[in-house]
């Protein structure tokens, strides 16, 4: 059966720095621009959307139960509350590595929380992959330059994870206890396909994966094979989420980090807010367990 080709719509034109971590709550969509330290919400009913300003890089939110949200900033886990407004400290992660960031991440269906970090210039390979587990912390994999994802299986028995300028995705196994094994490539992107960004996983266990420089978002089967290419009309698509009463509408963030004068010229919507409709269906987003 042909798949329909999706007609991609920019829906806020927010001409985002390095627009990322796009996740469906309450029946909105959360993200950030993280070089301009700042949450967004977009209400896709009232097409309204309201801003944060952060002290610090916001790489990723994760809900909590209260309706706060875990953020992943260059400073460490923070406590996000959105009817105040305020950022609290929770804990530090590296802070040993001030040239370093949070970076992507998000919760399983036990609660526990993941995340990488990356050399903020975006040359040594010293980000890592965490896992936060109730107050505690793990070192889980490490040597990334730029670390994006995770990414979970339906079941929960798969990780997936990228080393974006290696141009990698990476899979592993995940044990009953959330340890991780037999770490292998999924897919690598060729060359001059661009980099994989933030990868999410639908509910039949295929992976999308924002391509950066590549004018795209990609789908992969279970299996590592290219299922679909959804084109955009700006260069450096970071991540999407799946959004909306059934989870098919897929929104995408994007950047206009890296680009030239003449680029950002023909490109006037990058860094904007962009949505289309998939045929598949998200899964629902894993709030993270304190205590």
């Amino acid at each position: 059966m042909a798949i329909s080709v999706p007609v991609v719509t920019c829906v806020w034109p927010l001409q985002c720095e390095l627009g990322e971590g796009p996740v469906w709550w309450g029946d909105a969509l959360w993200f950030t621009d993280i070089k301009q330290k700042t949450v967004y919400r977009f209400d896709p009913l009232a097409g309204l959307g309201r801003s944060w300003r952060a002290s610090s890089e916001v790489g990723f939110l994760a809900p909590l139960a209260n309706g706060h949200f875990i953020a992943g900033t260059k400073a460490g886990l923070q406590d996000f509350d959105p009817a105040s407004g305020v950022f609290t400290m929770m804990r530090s992660v590296e802070p040993g590595l001030p040239n370093n960031r949070l970076n992507d991440g998000m919760a399983d269906t036990k609660g526990r929380l993941w995340f990488g970090s990356m050399d903020d210039a975006e040359v040594e390979p010293s980000g890592a992959l965490y896992c936060f587990d109730r107050g505690s912390l793990a070192t889980v994999d490490c040597g990334y330059v730029i670390a994006n994802g995770p990414a979970f299986s339906p079941d929960g028995s798969i990780l997936y994870h990228t080393d974006t300028l290696a141009r990698r995705i990476y899979a592993f196994d995940v044990g009953a206890d959330g340890a991780l094994c037999n770490k292998r490539v999924f897919v690598e992107i060729e060359e001059g396909g661009g980099y994989p960004d933030g990868p999410v996983v639908d509910q039949d266990g295929c992976l999308w994966t924002g391509i950066f420089g590549g004018w795209s978002v990609r789908r992969y089967s279970p299996h590592g094979r290219i299922l679909q290419t959804v084109a955009f009309p700006v260069a450096n698509v970071t991540k999407i989420a799946f959004g909306g009463a059934d989870l098919k509408t897929v929104y995408a963030t994007t950047a206009r980090k890296g680009l030239e004068r003449a680029a950002l010229a023909a490109q006037p919507l990058a860094g904007g807010l962009f949505c289309f409709q998939a045929e598949a269906a998200g899964q629902f987003c894993n709030v993270v367990a304190v205590g």
